[in-house]
């Protein structure tokens, strides 16, 4: 791995990590803003919870070592909750800009941790 695709992959993974955390933790304690977030897209509050949860447990998964099937499916749950959010917005006919920055630039970063991860945190095929 060059130096430079590690270099991209701790930044992305970092804003990643601190996106994803605090979003978990405005989840968690249900913050007045976030309920009606959810209320206005049509969810049932104890989804936040839910959200929450795996959020910051897929947070640990990304940044600890080894577990990379682990690792994989909390990748893959960052792009499921995120590209959901964009559509849950688009779905509600959300027109502000701003509705859609913070789940587009999750995603994005999820995507970009994930192709620059080093070889150490992706699954080896065995042929």
């Amino acid at each position: 791995m060059t130096k430079r695709n590690k270099i991209i992959y701790w930044i992305a993974t970092v804003w990643l990590s601190l996106g994803m955390l605090s979003t978990g933790i405005v989840q968690l304690i249900k913050m007045k803003e976030e309920v009606a977030l959810f209320t206005q897209l049509g969810y049932p509050l104890y989804f936040l919870t839910i959200l929450g949860i795996w959020k910051i447990l897929g947070v640990v998964a990304v940044l600890i070592p080894k577990f990379t099937l682990l690792k994989e499916w909390a990748y893959a749950g960052f792009f499921f909750a995120m590209s959901g959010a964009v559509f849950s917005h688009i779905a509600i006919g959300d027109t502000s800009v701003s509705a859609y920055f913070g789940p587009t630039l999750l995603l994005v970063l999820t995507v970009v941790s994930w192709y620059f991860r080093p070889a150490d945190r992706k699954i080896s095929s065995v042929n």
